[in-house]
């Protein structure tokens, strides 16, 4: 899970698909990771976390990091946020292997969509749950493509 600082929009995917699989019975790694290093190490936004904890989630333990080249070889997928993300990742990207890894994570719901979650940190208590209600259908989907031995 991608987003710009890793504070708002990647690490609440991150909880989010985490639950899913839990409760689902799956073991995946699940990570996140942003662009801004200006973050690096701090918890997510508070907006967040209280966001995520109306909604049944603890992303307290949870620390931002910087996205590597590194991870196109870790992960199997990388789900982004937005147009400024997928801008971003490719200059990460080594190759069109690499490439083929990245999605929107909207694309989850709405394939080949390309619709981007709105970054919610200008934005009031309101733009914080649309953000964790996109997320939470997107999951979903992931979570059941996963348990039915579904590509992503």
């Amino acid at each position: 899970m991608v987003c710009l600082g890793n504070i708002c929009r990647s690490p609440l995917a991150e909880g989010i698909l985490r639950k899913k699989l839990e409760e689902c019975g799956l073991d995946h790694t699940v990570d996140s990771a942003g662009f801004e290093s200006c973050n690096v190490g701090d918890c997510p936004d508070y907006r967040t976390l209280e966001n995520a904890k109306r909604n049944g989630l603890d992303l307290s333990n949870l620390r931002a990091r910087l996205f590597r080249t590194e991870d196109f070889d870790r992960f199997d997928k990388i789900y982004i946020m937005d147009d400024n993300n997928l801008r971003m990742i490719r200059r990460f990207a080594r190759n069109d292997n690499d490439m083929r890894k990245v999605d929107y994570i909207l694309n989850a719901v709405y394939p080949g969509g390309n619709y981007c979650v709105a970054d919610p940190y200008y934005s009031g208590s309101d733009a914080f749950q649309r953000v964790y209600d996109q997320l939470d259908e997107a999951c979903e989907h992931i979570c059941n493509k996963l348990k039915n031995n579904e590509e992503l």
